[in-house]
C-alpha cells in the first residue's frame, strides 16, 4: 500500500477528499491554518527548578517545550506527513530546526540547527542533545548549511533562477539530492521560532512552498496571569502561547485539536516527559 522515496513513505490509504485536495490547493501557502494556543507552565517550572538545583541539570523551558512536542509528533502521526508532488508521504523521523543566534543583538549572526529526535530519547537526552548542538555551533561559528548557503548565494541571479526552478522540479519528482537536503529546515518536521527568548510573544509565521516541512510553531515569553482553578479560586499562573502553523490538508481540525491534548498534558505533568517519548501518555483522544 505504500511506496519510498528517500525521505518519505508514500501514503495510499486515503479518501477521495484528501487525495484530491493537493489539486484543489497545490501549494503548502493556500492550505495554511494558524492557531494560538495559551499552556500552563506553573508545574514545568517548578519541575525544572527543582531539578536543575538538586541534580545539577541544566533543563531549559525550551528543551521542555521541544520534548512535548516531539512526544506529540511521535503519537499524532500525520503531524508528521508531508505533500509533494501531489503525493502524500510519511517521514521516517522527527527532525527539528531552528535558529541559533551567535549573540542577541541587531548584528549578531544566525546559524539555522537541524536536529533528530529518536524514540527512546526523553527530557535529559534532548536537552543534552540541544545544549551541545548549540554549543558547538556557537564555537564554530557556522555549519556546512551556512557554508552551502554562503556558496549558493554568491551565484549570480540567473544561475539561481535557473538552480532553484530545477531543485523545484526535482522535489516535485522526489528525486532531491540528500547533499541539498540534509540539514535544511524547509525538509524538517517541524520548524520552531523561540521567540520567548528575545522577549516576544508568539506570533503567526507562514508555512514555505520549498522543501516539505509542513507544522511551524512559535513560543511565545512565559508570563504569569490569574487564571480560574477548578476549585473555584483564582491563582495566579506561569502561562505562555504557541503559535501553530499547519497545512490542513493532512488532517482535519478534529485531528490537530486532539493532538494539542497530548501536549497539554505533558506540560502539566512534565514528570511524564522522563519517559521516552515513544511510551504512550495517558490522555483520552
Amino acid at each position: 500500500m505504500k511506496n519510498k522515496r528517500r525521505d518519505g513513505i508514500r501514503i495510499k490509504d486515503l479518501d477521495g477528499y484528501h487525495k484530491i485536495l493537493p489539486y484543489i490547493m497545490p501549494k503548502r501557502t493556500e492550505a495554511e491554518v494558524s492557531l494560538t494556543e495559551q499552556f500552563d507552565v506553573t508545574e514545568l517550572v517548578k519541575y525544572m527548578a527543582e531539578r536543575n538545583e538538586e541534580e545539577g541539570v541544566h533543563i531549559k523551558l525550551y528543551h521542555s517545550m521541544i520534548t512535548a512536542i516531539a512526544k506529540t509528533v511521535y503519537h499524532r502521526p500525520r503531524l508528521n506527513w508531508f505533500i509533494s508532488g501531489r503525493f502524500f508521504y510519511e517521514r521516517p523521523d522527527i527532525t527539528f530546526s531552528f535558529v541559533v543566534k551567535q549573540k542577541f543583538a541587531d548584528d549578531g549572526e544566525e546559524t539555522l540547527m537541524f536536529m533528530k529526535v529518536k524514540p527512546d530519547m526523553n527530557i535529559d537526552s534532548i536537552s543534552k542533545l540541544i545544549l551541545g548542538d548549540v554549543k558547538k555551533v556557537r564555537e564554530e561559528k557556522t555549519n556546512d548549511l551556512d557554508k552551502l548557503m554562503e556558496f549558493v548565494g554568491s551565484l549570480p541571479r540567473p544561475f539561481l533562477e535557473v538552480f532553484f526552478a530545477t531543485l523545484r522540479r526535482l522535489e516535485y519528482h522526489g528525486v532531491m539530492p540528500k547533499g541539498l537536503t540534509a540539514g535544511d529546515p524547509n525538509y524538517s518536521s517541524v520548524l520552531v521560532s523561540n521567540l520567548g527568548s528575545i522577549g516576544s510573544d508568539s506570533c503567526y509565521h507562514h508555512l514555505s512552498n520549498y522543501g516539505t516541512c509542513s507544522l511551524m510553531i512559535t513560543i511565545g515569553k512565559m508570563h504569569k496571569e490569574m487564571k480560574y482553578m477548578e476549585d473555584g479560586s483564582w491563582q495566579e499562573r506561569d502561562v505562555l502561547n504557541c503559535t501553530f502553523t499547519v497545512d490542513e490538508r493532512l488532517a482535519d481540525g478534529f485531528y490537530f485539536a486532539k493532538s494539542l491534548r497530548i501536549m497539554k498534558y505533558l506540560l502539566e505533568n512534565p514528570k511524564a516527559m522522563e519517559e521516552p517519548i515513544s511510551e504512550k501518555v495517558p490522555v483520552e483522544l
